[in-house]
């Protein structure tokens, strides 16, 4: 008989109807998870939902938003009546030199990236009990150098540091905060992203090839469920050995 890793348990996913977040409420579905997903786009989460299909709502909503934020949580307190499992996978990237980095794109960045996060760890919290499990989807551009990218390597960097802060601070509760990096993962994202980049990322990553948003979501399910229960403030490079060798 099949054990599934999630039975019972409730998890958020922002950002869950596309990509890497997509591919996380899927598996975390799989594994019998009652999965609420968010995002800004409806017709990209009625699509996501019926892709999921089973145990799995969908709750319209930007994570820069005070009042969609205390929406989505008062949908899983009623619905769900706890909260398990937070997985914050919202997050835009975009390109800027120095030179060329403006105020509204720095904000744009920081507003997403890590405000959205914070907000949504701290509305989070109030319903989660021992033992749960947040999951920050950083990103190996925190601790790289990737010209173009220094905004949101910034952000990204913020993120692996809130990770330590929150494992102290919410360690008499026994809720564990973990952070998985992934590298260049073929996503929706890098559809328009010519061969030429893409060789050049490949030629990086000593697995020589883009990572598959699957892979991304089975390590997540690891720092979710209790196969890492003595993992906590850890940061998971998914990403081909490329940050590694």
């Amino acid at each position: 008989m099949t054990v599934l890793k999630l039975e019972g348990k409730t998890a958020v996913i922002t950002g869950g109807n596309s990509g890497i977040g997509l591919a996380i409420a899927r598996r975390f579905a799989e594994e019998g998870a009652h999965v609420f997903i968010t995002g800004r786009r409806k017709a990209q989460l009625d699509e996501a939902v019926a892709l999921i299909g089973g145990h799995v709502e969908a709750v319209q909503g930007d994570v820069t938003s005070a009042s969609d934020l205390d929406q989505l949580f008062d949908t899983v307190k009623a619905k769900a009546g706890k909260l398990d499992i937070l997985v914050t996978s919202s997050g835009i990237s975009e390109f800027s030199t120095l030179d060329s980095t403006t105020e509204d794109h720095f904000d744009k960045a920081f507003d997403v990236n890590v405000r959205g996060m914070v907000f949504t760890v701290q509305r989070a919290v109030q319903q989660m009990a021992s033992g749960s499990s947040i999951v920050l989807v950083g990103s190996i551009a925190g601790s790289i150098g990737n010209p173009g990218y220094g905004t949101y390597s910034a952000t990204k960097a913020a993120v692996r540091s809130y990770a330590r802060t929150w494992t102290a601070e919410l360690a008499a509760r026994a809720i564990r905060v973990n952070v998985l990096s992934p590298g260049p993962i073929d996503t929706p994202m890098f559809e328009n992203v010519c061969d030429e980049v893409r060789l050049s990322l490949t030629s990086r990553i000593p697995l020589n090839r883009l990572g598959r948003p699957e892979e991304v979501a089975n390590a997540a399910l690891f720092l979710a469920s209790s196969d890492s229960s003595f993992v906590a403030g850890a940061e998971l490079c998914i990403d081909g050995g490329m940050t590694q060798v």
